[in-house]
């Protein structure tokens, strides 16, 4: 009998695990658990026999579902948490690795949705350095990879899932039963990494990746609806944010077949349809139909607004997301707890939109009003749900669903007619039939080969030495280097953070079992040393620690404003479609038309008595600019000193928004929110605000928006010479459960400022994709990667009082290779790869263009994996200005940077010499 504290009382472990003669010297006893239900102690046999590599959902591989397949593994998880958590403690007492780790595999899903995985994984690893011996489920190890892609450690979710890629699935101790099992964690492992393509806004390659995945689920022996699911609606998501361009590639790409996803005839209506797909396929757990139909509902309002939909069919689409945003809704019953981050974040996301197309179908415009209050107070309550202790969780979590279940009343939300019981989805969606595909295992075979030189040279590349590598079982190397028992993360730059500045994830609806865990840490302490706790903590999400005199949001701060012409924005080819704002009743038949050009008008101005926060006008003049994403933390000035405090700007009508072309890719590009008006240039008050969240495509030319509602959070603490970066929640933003950084100017400037850093930073992404060809096609795997950057205009009623560049949040150690002059760091090779990538985009751009100023994030010395942020491009394309010296600065990196003689990586890419085109700079 084992007794110990869990909840702060005293818990006798009799009637749920007997542990006899627990550790009597050194011999190592079993540890039988009884009094579990039948199903969770056969599950707990199984994960130890290793009978599957991720824990199935019943109805998961099963053509025809019984009712009683119709439930979900977390339902039976959670009514047995706290028993399956006092079976790891008597388990890890009584050194049975085999058996903790086998309840570890079965609680991974549950907890990692309940935002519980850090200190689970930490666990995981503690166990498998005391124990190699022990098998590790590879579901644990592609587990820490998304723990690494939510947090923004890229290069050591890359490295994990290559290795797994590579090595069929192969991970230390863990014995397949079938070829299908290893076929199976491929498929996750390339879908996982076409989420971290499309992180970085490849959209092309990411969904050649994703689908690479679906192909794998449908080839099992019996398919896998779990995952077709889950890659379906990844997939529908990268369509939505491609260009027309990449579509065109991807649809008319011989290894796709198109007819999975409708007729093909338009991006959005084929997003569309493999979010539908999605809602199917995973219709037995709320979660999932909750994501799929949110991301289904915006590509159908996305599509009413498009030049390309009749005018006779848009009330249509706009009804057939009101239907989708509604389901979604529908999925929790009002009083019903709901604690994932993610689950929150899209029922805040599905109100939203929900209340976009009710307004766009001529909803009353006070209810309008009413519900984009109550869904900006979510949003701003889920931020501080994100960064809370756990105690306050809880109650944060039932304010922020008691103000959905309010947009739903207000929206007159009514459960629909469903004939099949476990079901989320309503018999309209039964429709869908699968298309005659004929997907075979050796068919994924030659997909995956397709990938396989660049995982093989990334795992060369990232090497490392095992500590247990000479350590064999029945030929099974006993180490896993994601799991720390070789320094293959080491070799992955990382910042080392004190645990002060790590917050604790956990979820409300667990906070109650938070004790459990750190009762559970605390008894194998003796296992680990400090350094090895703050090392991991560095891997993981964090919230940094506010300074004193910091004000708790840029909401608290002054704002201001500047007008401009967005259509001015240097280098682009912008294409707008109206954004008829004036009346929120606008009626559904109205199509958007070409207008004027944008123009600044003036604004007048008055107070709004129930306004408690304010915010800051974001812009920039980089001329030498060191990223905001910069670890080095200082002191920021104070504000109210700048010049524009004193003399405000008008802000911008968005009724004067024009020049919109066919292109434009959001209904949401065409409508604002109205927050409470804000009419003071000084201590205007929207908290938080609507937006347009704008994104550039250097291939097309052509910005594309939709709106959005956006939460201007903290301060992180990291500041350059020209920007400091800022903590930002919107509720489109391409990753749900990653973090998102501002670009915070000192110095005020004008919106065009903002666009033309996004659409620089986005070019430069354009010509390093070429770029990595390449090298691809040189047999270099080395990759260079520029994050993508994205815009926020912040809305007051019509007009733009604010914008602010956002990017995903990336950890680790920021390193600077060059400067926009003749500076360059030649202690990291990644360097070399940076002077080839100017070479190459100074031809490729015929003569007109460099980029420079490379700054970023590196592994292995540059040989690896690099990602890069805040460039600058001298160009002669477009006048000159502050931060592009022109035909001067192509002389600076011709003559200083690269030199008259070419380094090995410019001659393995045969360029031909700069010094031959000096004449074009003279």
């Amino acid at each position: 009998m084992l007794t110990f504290l869990l909840n702060n009382q005293r818990v006798t472990l009799t009637g749920i695990v007997a542990i006899d003669n627990i550790f009597v010297g050194q011999q190592r006893t079993a540890v039988k658990f009884y009094s579990l239900c039948a199903e969770l102690s056969t599950l707990l046999g199984e994960a130890m026999e290793m009978k599957w590599p991720f824990v199935p959902e019943k109805w998961q591989y099963k053509l025809s579902v019984s009712a009683n397949d119709k439930t979900n593994l977390s339902d039976l998880i959670s009514n047995h948490l706290p028993h399956l958590l006092a079976v790891l403690k008597a388990a890890i007492v009584a050194h049975e690795a085999r058996t903790a780790l086998a309840v570890v595999f079965i609680v991974d899903r549950f907890l990692y949705w309940k935002d519980e995985s850090r200190r689970l994984l930490k666990i995981t690893k503690l166990l498998h350095r005391c124990h190699p011996d022990a098998p590790v489920a590879p579901q644990l190890v592609i587990r820490l990879a998304r723990v690494y892609l939510n947090s923004g450690k890229l290069q050591s979710a890359e490295y994990i899932l290559s290795r797994l890629i590579n090595n069929s699935g192969a991970t230390g101790c863990w014995e397949y039963r079938s070829e299908s099992d290893r076929a199976l964690v491929q498929a996750v492992s390339i879908q996982v990494r076409g989420m971290i393509l499309q992180k970085l806004g490849l959209w092309l390659e990411a969904a050649e990746l994703i689908w690479a995945s679906l192909v794998g689920y449908f080839s099992l022996p019996q398919p896998d609806k779990k995952g077709i699911g889950t890659s379906l609606g990844i997939l529908a998501n990268i369509l939505l944010s491609m260009n027309d361009e990449d579509f065109h590639a991807f649809r008319t790409n011989p290894h796709i077949e198109m007819s999975l996803l409708g007729d093909g005839s338009h991006r959005l209506l084929s997003a569309a349809q493999a979010a539908k797909m999605a809602v199917v396929y995973s219709q037995y757990t709320s979660l999932y139909v909750l994501t799929n139909v949110a991301t289904q509902g915006t590509c159908l309002l996305s599509y009413s607004f498009s030049l390309e939909c009749p005018d006779s069919q848009r009330q249509s689409f706009l009804l057939q997301a009101r239907e989708a945003f509604a389901i979604g809704l529908l999925t929790k019953t009002e009083g019903e707890q709901v604690s994932s981050k993610q689950e929150l974040h899209t029922f805040i996301k599905a109100a939203y939109s929900l209340t976009v197309t009710h307004k766009w179908l001529g909803a009353p415009q006070e209810v309008v009003v009413q519900a984009t209050q109550a869904c900006q107070t979510a949003l701003a309550k889920f931020y501080d749900y994100c960064h809370a202790d756990n105690q306050e969780k809880d109650d944060l979590c039932a304010e922020i669903m008691l103000l959905v279940c309010q947009i739903k009343h207000l929206w007159q939300v009514e459960p629909f007619i469903n004939s099949d019981v476990g079901s989320y989805i309503p018999e309209s969606y039964r429709n869908i039939r699968d298309a005659s595909l004929h997907f075979t295992a050796e068919g994924f075979s030659k997909v995956m080969q397709r990938f396989q030189k660049y995982h093989t040279s990334l795992c060369e590349t990232i090497s490392s030495n095992c500590k247990g590598t000479k350590d064999k079982i029945n030929g099974a190397r006993l180490c896993i280097t994601a799991l720390g028992t070789t320094v293959a993360v080491d070799a992955v730059s990382s910042i080392t953070l004190p645990r002060s500045a790590i917050s604790d994830t956990s979820s409300s609806y667990v906070s109650s079992n938070s004790e459990k865990f750190d009762i559970i840490q605390a008894g194998i302490e003796n296992l680990e040393t400090e350094q090895d706790w703050i090392t991991e903590a560095a891997d993981m999400a964090h919230t940094p620690s506010v300074a004193g005199g910091v004000p708790k949001s840029l909401s608290h701060r002054t704002l201001r404003i500047s007008s401009s012409s967005l259509s001015s924005s240097a280098g682009s080819q912008s294409s707008w479609e109206k954004m008829s704002l004036a009346d929120l009743n606008s009626p559904t038949d109205r199509k958007p038309e070409p207008s004027n050009l944008l123009k600044a008008k003036t604004s007048e101005s008055n107070k709004s008595p129930e306004s408690d926060r304010s915010f800051i006008m974001l812009d920039c003049d980089c001329a030498t600019s060191d990223s905001a994403q910069s670890p080095i933390p200082k002191k920021q000035p104070p504000r109210q000193d700048t010049a524009a405090s004193s003399q405000p700007q008008p802000a911008l009508d968005l009724n004067s928004l024009a020049n919109m072309g066919p292109e434009m890719k959001s209904s949401l590009g065409m409508s604002c929110t109205d927050p409470p008006q804000c009419t003071s240039t000084e201590n205007c008050q929207i908290h938080p605000p609507g937006a347009l969240h704008l994104k550039f495509s250097k291939a097309s030319g052509l910005w594309t928006a939709r709106e959005t509602c956006v939460y201007i959070g903290e301060p992180t603490g990291m500041e350059g010479k020209q920007r400091a970066a800022i903590w930002v929640q919107f509720l489109h933003q391409e990753e749900r459960l990653s973090s998102y950084v501002g670009k915070d100017y000192l110095m005020p400037k004008e919106i065009q400022f903002h666009l033309k850093d996004v659409e620089r930073q986005m070019t430069a992404q354009y010509y390093v994709t070429e770029f990595n060809k390449r090298l691809y096609d040189k047999d270099v795997m080395a990759q260079i990667f520029f994050i993508p950057s994205e815009a926020l205009l912040i809305l007051n009623g019509n007009k733009i009082v604010g914008c602010v560049t956002v990017e995903p949040y990336m950890l680790g150690d920021f390193v600077k290779l060059t400067n926009n002059k003749e500076k360059k760091n030649n202690s990291i090779q990644a360097t070399e790869y940076g002077i080839a990538f100017g070479h190459f985009t100074y031809l490729f751009s015929n003569g007109q263009e460099v980029v420079v100023d490379l700054q970023g994030w590196v592994t292995a010395n540059g040989k690896g994996l690099t990602y890069l942020t805040d460039p600058q491009i001298h160009s002669t394309k477009i006048p000159q200005g502050p931060s592009n010296f022109a035909a001067r600065g192509l002389r600076y990196f011709l003559e200083e940077q690269h030199g008259p003689d070419c380094n090995g990586i410019c001659q393995v890419l045969k360029l031909p010499p700069v010094v031959r085109q000096t004449h074009a700079v003279s």
